[in-house]
């Protein structure tokens, strides 16, 4: 079993990456492969509304179109059976980015 965790905090070793590495150890423990990305090291965008995802029949329905680092993670999820996803926390609220 493939397991993916995402780091949404810019600091890789502090709460959150913690938190993400204990959960991928006890996963690693019960035999899945793991791995652990860090987003603020990907160059990315977000969504742009342009809606090329959405319009049936066209060349990109149902994945997104715009090309960055992270159309390879966008991909890897497909393949995957769990996904830790923790974004940095402050005051227990979730940011924007």
């Amino acid at each position: 079993m493939k397991i993916i965790a995402f780091n949404g905090s810019p600091r890789k070793n502090w709460n959150t990456s913690t938190l993400l590495q204990k959960v991928l150890e006890g996963a690693i423990s019960k035999g899945a492969q793991t791995e652990l990305i860090h987003l603020y090291d990907l160059n990315f965008k977000g969504c742009k509304s342009c809606f090329e995802c959405k319009m049936k029949g066209g060349k990109s329905y149902g994945e997104c179109s715009i090309v960055d680092e992270l159309t390879p993670v966008l991909k890897m999820i497909k393949e995957i059976k769990a996904l830790v996803w923790e974004p940095q926390s402050i005051l227990v609220q979730y940011q924007g980015r």
